[in-house]
């Protein structure tokens, strides 16, 4: 029978609640600091436990969806109960496998995932990695678990804070981006709501071609741009603004912050 606990039922906590394939387990256990958390576990068919610690008892595979700040005393509690056979699976930003195992065992088997908040609506997109202490099979039911949230992809498992400004903190990059253009339409006596909607579908519209197009970033950029035309002079503002430079410096602040927060534990 296969089992899992979540610790730590805040927004990404209820989320994954919501969300999760519940054919891929047997029994879903919940624990949360604040007991208030319990109705909603068992409005999703959990069960609430009185620790941490029975969390893990309980459970083979342990999902933690606390604050990053967190994490170091929520180890050092759980520590007594994992053993070789438990299975934690960490969406804990910054924090890398080996932190996890120094504070419990050098086997533990960790798999990180980073998921990001589109998840609420079932479009999530989560990286997810491991390494050669988890089985395949491991592996596979903490993807099924996550199957109803969204894509999963695999990635390097020391690429991991760098992939958080990619698909977890890019949600909000891409919404001042949004807000920049409603700003400027309502400054245009466009109503705001119409706006958003058009620049809402847009993005929608652009994601698509994206993934499913078969063309390369710079051919569908061609593809909008004609010579001469409206977009390339928007473009020609973006490109001496610095556009692409400001994305690359919130990049690499957003992997700077994820390595401190590794490092504050």
């Amino acid at each position: 029978m296969k089992t899992l606990g979540i610790i730590g039922i805040g927004n990404m906590g209820e989320v994954i609640i919501r969300g999760v394939d519940n054919k891929s387990f047997a029994r879903l256990y919940g624990y949360d600091a604040f007991s208030d958390k319990r109705a909603f576990i068992e409005e999703y068919g959990g069960i609430w436990l009185n620790s941490e610690l029975e969390v893990v008892e309980k459970c083979k595979y342990i999902l933690l969806a606390v604050k990053p700040q967190s994490v170091d005393e929520l180890l050092r509690k759980i520590a007594p109960a994992v053993t070789a056979d438990k299975v934690i699976i960490s969406i804990c930003a910054g924090i890398t496998a080996e932190f996890i195992r120094s504070r419990t065992l050098p086997s533990t088997k960790v798999i990180r995932i980073m998921p990001n908040t589109p998840m609420m609506l079932g479009l999530g997109a989560s990286a997810v990695s491991t390494d050669e202490l988890t089985s395949r099979d491991e592996l596979q039911f903490a993807l099924s678990v996550f199957g109803g949230l969204g894509i999963n992809e695999v990635i390097p498992p020391d690429k991991m804070n760098e992939i958080i400004c990619i698909n977890a903190s890019s949600p909000a990059f891409i919404y001042l981006f949004a807000k920049g253009f409603t700003d400027y339409a309502v400054q245009q006596g466009i109503s705001e709501k119409a706006a958003l909607n058009l620049f809402s579908q847009t993005l929608i519209g652009s994601g698509k071609m994206l993934m499913d197009s078969g063309m390369s970033v710079d051919d569908l950029i061609s593809q909008v741009a004609s010579k001469g035309g409206t977009t390339e002079a928007g473009l020609s503002q973006l490109h001496e603004k610095g556009l692409l430079e400001a994305v690359k410096s919130a990049c690499e602040a957003c992997t700077a912050r994820a390595w401190e927060l590794g490092r504050e534990e």
